[in-house]
């Protein structure tokens, strides 16, 4: 483990280190003030598809204790906060009335965070699409891109004028391939042709989202937050690293080469571009956005081996064991280095700007013991990737922050609420919050820090 002070000392002066959440992860209040359901409403509540049938109907009850968090944010001593907005709460139904109460919530976050010092990094999509759009085909369906313009227009109408940084997405990764393809996530399909759909939608609503940003509040610097896999070949064979550069235009290119260079990898459309939606004249010129900003989540590599079977569609490429033996309580592999290979390869493929971690933590379920949370391999784990964000600076990458997911334990997903990545530990019974050891290192990491920029 790194000494934080240590630790602290190797950043300049205009880092920034902050904790991240996720609306429907903590807000609860599902049914209140307008808000309508989400896809993620109606999934969670399918038998099956969540841990014990777990939902965000309550969650962290954020949404009732915002001055509370707020403060707890404060007391951590961080200079920056990312939120999602839910685009169920603005819009309902997705396109039609604008709900004034949901607005009203973010303009109590935002300004609760401005009365606090700190600053404003929203999210305007975190996977909870209102689920009225889902019955006109949800991602699949090309209209769902107009939706979100409009939606991303009225958000930033009202708020652009506070807001310190936005995003148009969380991991379009999740939102096309995990929800899509391989159906872990809402709304659970299983169809190559969906995923494909929901492609080409997901980008083209970047770019109209990124348009309508710049429309309203062109002063708010705009991007994107990926989660890009950090492929490693399971062997140095010639087949695997092949196998890897397949599995990076799959996972990776799919998202960036439109939105970067307008264009879809080569062989992905190889493969599927007989399978794509059609791609009307300008689209890739309005996916090819210059962006301000953009946000990489890592968590754990990816390990790749070359899929030689028949039947295995592109990019045919199989999952390999963890090398590295430490796991966190949900299975991945803990392995920093990773992280800075990927971010190298990354801008060495791309011409890319000012980059944030923008989520970055571990799964350790460990709870209070006299009031105390000992989750030693957490803080072990955040000052390891910590200490290689220093060395990508060192280095000449242009990364000016770090978030750590997450500010709280909450909603994971299809793994509901037994599994926990929070720096504070929450009852949920009580929704008593208890900062964990992990919490107090960063925040003498994030205070030391702060103290050596005064200075």
């Amino acid at each position: 483990m790194i000494d934080p002070k240590a630790l602290a000392g190797r950043f300049p002066s205009d880092f920034m280190f902050g904790v991240a959440t996720a609306s429907y992860q903590i807000e609860g209040a599902a049914r209140e003030d307008g808000r309508k359901p989400s896809i993620w409403d109606a999934f969670s509540h399918m038998p099956g598809r969540t841990f014990n049938g777990d939902s965000g109907d309550v969650a962290c009850d954020h949404y009732h204790r915002l001055d509370e968090d707020l403060d707890l944010i404060k007391s951590l001593g961080v200079e920056t906060y990312r939120f999602s907005i839910a685009w169920p709460r603005i819009i309902p139904d997705g396109r039609g009335p604008i709900n004034e109460a949901g607005l009203d919530f973010y303009d109590r976050l935002i300004d609760g965070c401005k009365e606090r010092g700190i600053k404003t990094n929203a999210t305007l999509y975190h996977w909870d699409l209102p689920l009225t759009l889902a019955g006109d085909g949800g991602w699949a369906a090309r209209s769902t891109a107009y939706a979100f313009q409009r939606y991303a227009q009225t958000v930033m109408k009202r708020l652009g004028d506070r807001l310190d940084m936005v995003a148009t997405f969380n991991e379009p990764w999740c939102i096309v391939w995990l929800s899509h393809l391989y159906g872990v996530h809402a709304p659970g399909e299983k169809s190559i042709d969906a995923a494909l759909a929901a492609l080409h939608t997901m980008n083209l609503a970047h770019g109209l989202g990124v348009e309508a940003i710049r429309q309203e509040a062109p002063n708010v610097p705009v991007g994107i937050v990926c989660n890009h896999q950090a492929l490693e070949p399971a062997s140095d064979r010639a087949e695997d690293m092949a196998a890897v550069e397949r599995a990076f235009q799959f996972h990776n290119a799919c998202f960036f080469d439109p939105m970067l260079k307008g264009e879809y990898p080569a062989d992905f459309m190889a493969a599927y571009g007989e399978r794509m939606p059609e791609i009307e004249d300008g689209d890739l010129a309005t996916i090819n956005q210059k962006l301000d900003w953009w946000g990489l989540n890592y968590y754990r590599p990816m390990r790749i081996a070359h899929d030689g079977s028949p039947d295995a569609a592109f990019p045919a490429v199989r999952e390999t064991a963890p090398v590295n033996n430490v796991l966190t309580d949900i299975g991945w592999e803990v392995y920093a280095p990773s992280l800075g290979k990927l971010i190298k390869q990354l801008y060495d493929r791309y011409d890319l700007p000012d980059m944030y971690i923008t989520e970055n933590g571990a799964c350790y379920n460990m709870g209070p013991v006299d009031g105390v949370v000992d989750d030693a391999p957490r803080t072990e784990y955040l000052s390891e990737h910590i200490a290689v964000c220093a060395d990508l600076i060192d280095a000449g990458i242009p990364l000016k922050g770090y978030y750590a997911w997450s500010l709280m334990d909450n909603f994971e997903w299809a793994e509901g609420y037994r599994m926990r990545f929070g720096l504070v530990h929450v009852d949920y019974e009580t929704q008593e919050r208890t900062i964990k050891d992990s919490g107090k290192w960063y925040k003498a990491l994030a205070e030391t820090f702060g103290e050596n920029e005064e200075a």
